[in-house]
């Protein structure tokens, strides 16, 4: 996957489009990313003690990979990531500015 944890997205498709969000874990094996602030669900839990109440909470949902598009930082636009080799080691880079995304 292209996309790691702390990267910048922009939804590209789905109810949360155009909106942007820091990546806070990446799931390979299902190819879901959770997005900071991104397709939240209201989930109603019951009451876990005698005295309690049950409530309606709002969580957070992974969004698959494909309806994410990286951010490059130095242009603020979407954009594609690719592989270069610098100094022996393969980096990931931005297709439209070049800045190393690392």
């Amino acid at each position: 996957m292209k996309i790691k944890k702390g990267d910048t997205v922009k939804i590209i498709s789905g109810k949360d489009k155009n909106k942007t969000g820091k990546v806070l874990k990446v799931f390979p094996i299902k190819e879901q990313v959770l997005v900071e602030g991104i397709n939240f669900k209201k989930k109603h839990q019951k009451p876990k003690k005698g005295g309690q109440k049950g409530q309606i909470v709002e969580k957070t949902y992974p969004v698959h990979v494909s309806n994410v598009a990286l951010i490059d930082p130095k242009t603020k636009e979407n954009t594609k990531v690719g592989k270069k080799l610098v100094k022996g080691k393969l980096v990931r880079v931005s297709k439209k500015s070049g800045t190393i995304l690392n």
